[in-house]
């Protein structure tokens, strides 16, 4: 089947005029498809204690015309980076961080990870997890196409200055989340993605979550595609260790996210202490909070209580809402690099609502 640079529109165009007030979610969705040109979008809805909605909607490879599915497989981005802090929160409760209790996650990372950058030494595990370690990104050092070993990784980190001192302030930081995924490495014993599946992943219900591997036969996958002048193109490569760093480098379909959704509500395999622990905001050093937990977001959605994170990464978005008072809860996924997950999630809070 050949897909044209016009791959859906030019099917849907007949619903465009026909789009009014009374526009079913669907059409709604496949217009909103259109007018971002993305090639493919997945969405689900967890409402109720069950999966209310889980659909696909146009393309998950635009050269083999295949149509996305709720068992398509896309990339997280850093919408998984909830997994990670998860993780870590588990990784703690075991006691294997040497940790005094859950929420004791003050220790210096440098104790716990052998090559931590010396310029670290002030950072704490609790400070990684909530983007107040005054680590920023390191892109402009990397070359993407390099496939670093760990120890590489951390040095060159390690010239990277700090923003501000740890815990002064707030800054979005993908490298600390890197910094925890070696973290969860050292201290469990095993590379810290095989630990998301046996853990948190399979007792979930994920059946298809994992890191990502692009050797591996991964059925479902979806391709990712940037847009130039409008039209898509194939996905800048990365290197496969770059690809499997701790910020969300996730592989998981929308009916996975839905089953993780649902695994929260029933405290398992996360409890609800540490679910609270994840919720709780950033406390800065002068007593000043910031609106993020563990690898969540703790901001409104549509005027109702939140915790909620989205995610960027080669060729892909997401984002991931749930309305704590509500009961309801909206996972969208896209293979398009310039996408806006926010609209189409919030077209579908609007009509749930």
């Amino acid at each position: 089947m050949q897909v044209s640079v016009r791959w859906i529109g030019a099917s849907l165009l007949g619903l465009m005029a026909g789009c009014a007030s009374a526009a079913t979610l669907d059409e709604t969705l496949k217009l909103e498809l259109v007018r971002q040109k993305v090639p493919g979008v997945a969405v689900a809805v967890v409402k109720g204690g069950e999966i209310a909605m889980e659909r696909g909607y146009g393309f998950a490879n635009l050269e083999l015309g295949v149509r996305v599915h709720p068992e398509t497989i896309f990339q997280s981005g850093s919408a998984g980076k909830q997994f990670t802090a998860a993780l870590i929160l588990l990784l703690a409760q075991d006691g294997l961080l040497e940790l005094d209790g859950l929420l004791e996650l003050d220790d210096p990372l440098a104790q716990h990870l052998p090559g931590t950058p010396g310029a670290w030494s002030g950072i704490t595990v609790r400070q990684l997890l909530t983007h107040t370690s005054g680590l920023d990104d390191p892109y402009e050092k990397l070359d993407l196409t390099r496939n670093y070993t760990e120890a590489e990784l951390l040095a060159i980190y390690g010239t990277v200055p700090l923003l501000f001192a740890p815990g002064a302030d707030w800054s979005y930081s993908n490298m600390g989340y890197h910094a925890l995924g070696f973290l969860a490495s050292h201290v469990g014993g095993k590379f810290y993605g095989d630990q998301l599946v046996e853990r948190l992943f399979l007792p979930a219900g994920m059946s298809t979550a994992r890191v990502i591997n692009e050797r591996d036969i991964v059925l479902h996958r979806a391709d990712g595609y940037d847009l130039e002048d409008g039209a898509p193109k194939n996905q800048s490569w990365v290197a496969p260790n770059l690809n499997t760093t701790g910020d969300g480098s996730i592989y998981l379909s929308v009916r996975d996210f839905a089953r993780w959704d649902l695994a929260l509500r029933r405290g398992a395999p996360l409890d609800f202490a540490l679910q609270d622990a994840m919720r709780s905001p950033a406390v800065l050093s002068n007593g000043r909070t910031e609106a993020y937990g563990f690898g969540w977001e703790l901001e409104d959605q549509e005027g109702h209580a939140a915790i909620s994170h989205s995610g960027a990464w080669q060729g892909f978005t997401s984002m991931w809402i749930y309305l704590l008072e509500t009961d309801l809860s909206v996972i969208v996924l896209t293979n398009c690099s310039e996408a806006d997950p926010q609209v189409f999630a919030d077209l579908v809070l609007r009509h749930y609502l």
